[in-house]
C-alpha cells in the first residue's frame, strides 16, 4: 500500500467503522446501512463489496462515506441520503415531499395484482401517489394496465412523472396535482391509496427518521387519524366500476372505523391483510 493510500480505509474497515458509528447513534439497521453507504460511495455492488474487502477507498470515496455516515447518525433516513429507494423490485427517486416507500406498502400492490387478475386492460387510480411507487409497481406488473396518480403536492407529482419516465411507464401513467380524486374523470377497476393515518397528536412521538424528514401532509391524518379516509372513500365509491375494488393501507387499530366508513358508502366484500408483525395493514372493499 502506498503512503498516499495508507490514510484511507479499505471497504471492510469502512463498513465496520460506519456500522459502529450508526449503532452508537441508535440506528437499528446499522450493519445494512453501513454496507449501503459504502456501496453508494464506491459504486460497488453487494457482491463486489464481499469479493473485495481490501479495496482501498479513494480520498473522495472516503469523504462521501464520512459525510453520509454523519447524516445517517443524525437519523436522516438512508433513502433521503441516497435519493432513491427500492420498492417492489423497482428503483424510485424521492423528493422532500414524497414518503420513503415502505415494505408494508407493497401489500397494496400485491392485493391489487390479485384483484385485477383476469381484468382486461384495467384502469387504476392512485390517490396520494407521492413518488408514484404503488401505481408504477402495478403498471410494471400488469402490462395491459394504465392509470392515474394524484397528489396535492406539485413536487410529488413531478417526482412521480420522472419515475414513470425512468421506468419506461410514462406511456401508461398520467399524473395530476389535485386533492385525492377531485376533478378526476372516468371510472376505474381499482383505486389504491396509502393515505396519511397518523393521529396529529402522535406525530411528535414518531421516530426521528419519520417525524423530521417525511412530509407532514403525508403523515397527518387529523385528530383521530381518519380525515383522509372520510374524503377518499366516498370519492372512490363514486369512481369505481361495478365490481371494482378499493385497496388502502391503514394504521394499527383502524380496521373497525375504516370498515364502517366503507359500509356507509355501500362497499362490500370487505377484507384485510396483516403485515409481518400481525397488524391489519391493508383493507379492501368492492363496489357491488
Amino acid at each position: 500500500m502506498s503512503p498516499a493510500n495508507s490514510a484511507s480505509p479499505n471497504t471492510q474497515s469502512a463498513v465496520r467503522a460506519v456500522a459502529r458509528r450508526l449503532a452508537a447513534a441508535g440506528v437499528d439497521t446499522s450493519g445494512l446501512d453501513a454496507r449501503l453507504i459504502v456501496m453508494h460511495a464506491t459504486g460497488m455492488t453487494h457482491v463486489e463489496l464481499l469479493r473485495e474487502p481490501e479495496r482501498i477507498l479513494s480520498p473522495g470515496e472516503a469523504e462521501t462515506v464520512s459525510r453520509c455516515a454523519g447524516r445517517r447518525a443524525a437519523r436522516e433516513p438512508l433513502a433521503r441520503i441516497l435519493g432513491h429507494w427500492n420498492f417492489f423490485g423497482l428503483e424510485f427517486s424521492l423528493s422532500a415531499e414524497t414518503l420513503v416507500p415502505r415494505p408494508e406498502t407493497e401489500m397494496v400492490v400485491e392485493a391489487g395484482i390479485e384483484l385485477l387478475a383476469g381484468v382486461h386492460a384495467p384502469l387504476i387510480a392512485d390517490a396520494g401517489t407521492g413518488s408514484g411507487c404503488i401505481l408504477l409497481a402495478l403498471l410494471h406488473a400488469l402490462p395491459q394496465a394504465s392509470g392515474t396518480g394524484t397528489d396535492q403536492s406539485a413536487v410529488a407529482v413531478d417526482t412521480a412523472r420522472k419515475n414513470a419516465r425512468a421506468l419506461g411507464l410514462d406511456g401508461r401513467a398520467r399524473f395530476a396535482t389535485t386533492n385525492w380524486l377531485d376533478g378526476i374523470n372516468g371510472v376505474f377497476d381499482l383505486v389504491v391509496s396509502n393515505p396519511p393515518y397518523v393521529m396529529s397528536g402522535d406525530i411528535a412521538g414518531l421516530e426521528p427518521e419519520v417525524r423530521l424528514h417525511d412530509p407532514p401532509a403525508a403523515l397527518d391524518g387529523g385528530r383521530d387519524g381518519f380525515d383522509a379516509y372520510r374524503i377518499l372513500i366516498p370519492q372512490a365509491a363514486e369512481r369505481l366500476k361495478p365490481g371494482g375494488w378499493l385497496v388502502m393501507e391503514t394504521g394499527s387499530g383502524q380496521h373497525n372505523m375504516v370498515t364502517s366508513l366503507l359500509q356507509d358508502v355501500g362497499l362490500v366484500n370487505i377484507g384485510t391483510g396483516r403485515d409481518m408483525a400481525g397488524h391489519e395493514r391493508i383493507i379492501q372493499a368492492q363496489k357491488p
